[in-house]
């Protein structure tokens, strides 16, 4: 297994710039998730990664190997594409060792690996079924026993699950996740499901129009986010438009002031809060963020209440309370304090 380094990874297409300046370090062992809505870039990251693209500029490193140069099958990585990509053809042991076909190996060695890898993803019993005949989660299995078989430095991901159902998703990425770990290979898997990052990452890189905005662990991103995008990208968030006055001080349009904990200089900003953070009261709360607002709306969602609501300056918020314990007026309308704790704002810009 091995580390995998991007240095100063840079990717175009004529005036378009698909990938810019990305530094990313994958330990060994990591499954690293690369999170982003469509055409941020992470799957070209990906295809770097695995030499199916060439970097404009910058350098990879498996290991202390440089593969930037190196074609696809130098590069020894194993990869799970999106829709699988099984050979409809062949049977379940013959697409698990095509790899192996193709570098050669010996029919005795070819025929041991294969059987260690059904038994690793427990097909034995659908070895000679054709991939027509497998369910989707199976199809999955068989693709991932086939990037596996080779005995690859790195693992990489193209949105294995997006062909699944929710129900079958959710089963599948936990199957994926026990098995990588089980394999201890590094591993990056790229999607545009956050809950799917959040669920079997280690760490969670985000990507936004090209560029790596934060990269941390799922709850970095949730209550540090870096920037705007994270903040919003990651969740739900409420964010209030305003303008840092002074140290730990945040003033509104309307010129509510409300504070922050850390250090920022002067300058417009956004405060952000998650909807769980805060709560509706009936009175200002001592040693707490306190906004008057006015209800818009709730929408009952079982064991949680969203409330909407908007401030005298016209930013609308959201509120997540228990259904049981809120006892908030429910009625359009009705006037109320938005409390929060100072130590919940992060200031983005």
């Amino acid at each position: 297994m091995a580390s995998v380094t991007l240095s100063r990874i840079r990717k175009t297409y004529g005036d378009f710039t698909a990938v810019s300046d990305v530094d990313l370090k994958i330990c060994d062992g990591e499954l690293l998730a690369l999170l982003g809505p469509s055409g941020c870039g992470k799957t070209t990251t990906l295809r770097i990664i695995a030499g199916f693209a060439a970097p404009t500029e910058g350098r990879i490193q498996f290991g202390e190997r440089d593969v930037t140069e190196l074609p696809v099958h130098k590069r020894n990585v194993g990869m799970v594409f999106q829709g699988y990509a099984l050979f409809p053809h062949l049977t379940v042991a013959k697409n698990i060792g095509f790899g192996l076909r193709v570098r050669s190996w010996n029919q005795n060695r070819q025929a041991q690996r294969v059987l260690e890898m059904l038994r690793w993803v427990q097909l034995e019993a659908l070895a000679e079924r054709h991939p027509r005949e497998l369910s989707g989660g199976q199809q999955q299995r068989v693709a991932l026993a086939r990037a596996m078989a080779i005995k690859p430095e790195v693992l990489l991901l193209d949105e294995p699950f997006s062909a699944l159902d929710a129900k079958l998703r959710a089963q599948m990425r936990s199957e994926i996740r026990e098995l990588q770990k089980d394999a201890g290979i590094t591993s990056v898997f790229v999607t545009h499901d956050q809950e799917e990052a959040m669920a079997i990452a280690d760490r969670i890189g985000v990507m936004n129009q090209g560029r790596l905005e934060q990269i941390g662990s799922a709850e970095d991103l949730y209550k540090r986010p870096a920037s705007r995008f994270v903040a919003t990208f990651i969740g739900k968030c409420n964010l209030l438009e305003g303008r840092v006055t002074a140290a730990g001080r945040f003033e509104l349009r309307s010129g509510h002031a409300l504070a922050f904990s850390g250090v920022r200089g002067v300058g417009d900003a956004a405060l952000c809060f998650r909807p769980e953070q805060c709560l509706l009261s009936p009175h200002i709360s001592e040693g707490r963020n306190s906004l008057p607002v006015t209800l818009l709306r709730s929408t009952y969602l079982g064991p949680m209440t969203e409330y909407e609501v908007e401030t005298n300056d016209g930013q609308r918020l959201l509120v997540n309370a228990p259904s049981a314990s809120t006892e908030a007026a429910n009625r359009p309308g009705s006037k109320h304090h938005l409390v929060w704790r100072v130590a919940d704002c992060v200031l983005v810009d």
